[in-house]
């Protein structure tokens, strides 16, 4: 099987345990994510199987989107909701007008410090486990890019926001500087991924509707509704349909000779609607050489 399935990830699970629930509903072994989301969090979490692994190096600095809720009053030592409190709580009555000029100071391309408890590594060694062993867990600010970020409802001590960042963002640590600049400590309450580059939550299905439909039709069988369709991914590479013997000198990993496709360097080849053969990159003209071949 090779496919593309989106789960709306529920929170409690690592991004890892979904991982591991859908190689069991689908007797499939080789599955990967996209994208790691917290526990807490929620939402698209897009998944490869099969030889579409492979696609994930195209999708290492995608752009995410979330709505998520930022409590003020204590911060807490992972920046989130299942941390431990950090400064004493304070009663907090906020409003709107309180942080849209703070808000702004994140827009664009920023300095941003990772989390403590983050899988940034320190010496070789992700900074969580330091960090769960009460060690000092010094991060260097990295350069991060928050292209949306918007409150659209504030309630006494909490906010409701949605933004849209470049990869390597953290969310929990927008919400921790939020409370350092009001003074008062701010964690992340709640976050929910809403999109990952081309996937939303339109294609997303939760594990009990995998589960439930892989039951009653046999893994194997499961409708294509359950799959992102071949031609929607990577939206930015062209199409191009190859014809069976053109097909066969591609899944031989030979160069072949596609329709020209607006000089595009690199193009989708498929056979027929859904098999997606592989990713050609141009080599000149309408000579491509096949880059990476899902069917063999």
């Amino acid at each position: 099987m090779n496919a593309v399935v989106i789960i709306d990830k529920p929170a409690g699970l690592t991004s890892h345990d979904v991982v591991n629930r859908v190689r069991r509903i689908l007797g499939q072994r080789s599955v990967g994510h996209l994208g790691t989301l917290d526990p807490m969090a929620t939402g698209v979490l897009p998944l490869v199987v099969g030889n579409l692994t492979r696609l994930a190096q195209f999708y290492t600095t995608s752009e995410k989107c979330y709505q998520g809720t930022i409590r003020f009053g204590f911060a807490t030592d992972t920046y989130d909701a299942e941390g431990e409190a950090t400064s004493a709580p304070k009663e907090i009555n906020l409003k709107a007008e309180d942080l849209e000029p703070l808000c702004a100071r994140f827009r664009g391309v920023i300095e941003q410090t990772p989390p403590p408890f983050s899988a940034k590594k320190i010496h070789g060694v992700p900074a969580y486990k330091l960090a769960r062993k009460k060690k000092d867990v010094e991060l260097k600010p990295v350069q991060v890019e928050i292209k949306e970020f918007d409150i659209f409802e504030v309630h006494a001590d909490r906010a409701q926001f949605t933004a849209r960042v470049a990869s390597g963002t953290y969310m929990r640590s927008v919400a921790h500087d939020l409370g350092q600049l009001l003074s008062c400590g701010a964690h992340l309450e709640s976050l929910r991924r809403t999109a990952v580059a081309e996937f939303t939550l339109q294609d997303a299905h939760t594990l009990e509707q995998l589960a439930e439909a892989a039951g009653n039709s046999g893994p194997g069988n499961l409708s294509d509704d359950f799959f992102v369709h071949p031609r929607k991914l990577l939206p930015q590479l062209p199409s191009v349909t190859a014809d069976e013997a053109t097909a066969a000198r591609i899944r031989a990993g030979r160069p072949v000779n596609l329709p020209d496709v607006s000089r595009a360097p690199q193009v989708k080849v498929f056979a027929g609607q859904r098999e997606l053969l592989a990713i050609a990159k141009r080599v000149a003209g309408t000579l491509f050489q096949p880059k990476i071949v899902f069917c063999a």
